[in-house]
């Protein structure tokens, strides 16, 4: 009986790249997804890990960010779940660190992996250092519009009659959220930060 083939990934990198760019790029964006679906998991035990760590952080946030995070906002007082929100990570009508920390490290945390692993595997870059500071730069931009926009889905999701939709609002806020870095991250990375490797010519 002849061998069974083993079939590698670099063997699939190989024959997507015979095939021409678009089903290159396509096969670039299932392995993307891969690692964006291994960056949201990373992400939500975060999420939902961190808070045991800062809820008792009770420091509020500078000025320039109270203009972006305002308690009426991203916390609906009219609920039972927002009104606990409020009590809990709002001191003096000021949002406070202890809200914004899980949401923020645990993303950034899960991006830094997404980054170092999308430049391995899905792009194969050789991109120069100072390309992971842009990186971190857009990350930060990208993580404080979701937690906003996060704390705001919660604070929707709260007015739900349901109460096992109101136990998973931060998990649908963590992968709305996801949804929304991936769509922008992976054209920036596939055509800004993370290009290919150039080939040597022989």
């Amino acid at each position: 009986m002849a061998e069974k083939k083993k079939i590698s990934l670099g063997g699939i990198d190989g024959a997507a790249e015979e095939k021409g760019s678009l089903v290159k790029t396509i096969w670039q964006l299932v392995k993307f997804l891969v690692v964006s679906g291994l960056v949201t998991i990373i992400q939500l035990v975060l999420a939902n890990v961190l808070p045991l760590i800062f809820d008792s952080v009770t420091a509020t946030l500078p000025v320039f960010l109270q203009g972006i995070f305002k308690p009426d906002v991203i916390f609906d007082a009219s609920t039972a779940k927002g009104a606990e929100q409020m009590a809990k990570y709002v001191v003096g009508g000021v949002v406070t660190w202890g809200y914004l920390l899980p949401f923020f490290l645990s993303n950034l945390i899960a991006n830094i992996y997404g980054f170092y692993q999308n430049k391995k595997t899905t792009f194969k870059s050789d991109a120069p250092w100072y390309n992971f500071a842009i990186y971190i730069v857009l990350m930060i931009a990208l993580i404080l519009f979701s937690t906003w926009f996060q704390g705001w889905l919660v604070g929707v999701i709260a007015k739900a009659p349901w109460a096992w939709l109101n136990s998973l609002a931060r998990t649908i806020a963590g992968l709305a959220a996801g949804f929304i870095q991936m769509v922008v991250l992976f054209p920036m990375e596939k055509f800004v930060l993370l290009k290919e490797k150039k080939k040597e010519e022989e």
